[in-house]
């Protein structure tokens, strides 16, 4: 059974898997409400405008870490017999724990002050917001890693 890092960073996939991932957060900012998604808007905004492209190769980056910080959670879905939809979502704790285990690395590392600032105000409702993600996550992974 592949790993999921080499189901999604596969030359002939990953551009399309990058795709996804641009598609998932605009949809998740954008589902945003009340304060805490003003907050989030202005803040994806603003790291949006650091360089034309940048959440996108952000993205394309992480891609592989972010895999293999899932990929464990992927393995028990297949060896248990269950879908990745279900298994993630009834584990989105864990799935946003894995996530933001290596956003808050990058962010340490971070050498724009603007990205590294609008990340530590976000951070606070972070795992919330990936919580809420996890369905949308899971279902942009059982169509790229079935």
């Amino acid at each position: 059974m592949p790993t999921l890092t080499e189901a999604l960073t596969e030359e002939s996939k990953k551009n399309a898997v990058v795709d996804d991932c641009m598609s998932l957060i605009d949809a998740e900012v954008g589902d945003k409400g009340g304060l805490t998604g003003l907050a989030i808007k202005a803040g994806y905004k603003a790291v949006q405008g650091v360089k034309p492209g940048f959440v996108r190769q952000a993205v394309s980056d992480l891609l592989p870490e972010f895999a293999r910080a899932l990929d464990p959670l992927y393995q028990e879905a297949k060896t248990q017999g269950r879908g990745v939809r279900e298994h993630f979502t009834a584990n989105g704790s864990r799935v946003a724990d894995a996530l933001l285990s290596i956003t808050d690395d990058k962010a340490k590392r971070a050498k724009s002050a603007m990205v590294k600032g609008t990340y530590e105000k976000l951070r606070g409702s972070a795992k919330k917001n990936v919580e809420a993600a996890v369905p949308r996550l899971a279902a942009m992974l059982e169509k790229h890693a079935p």
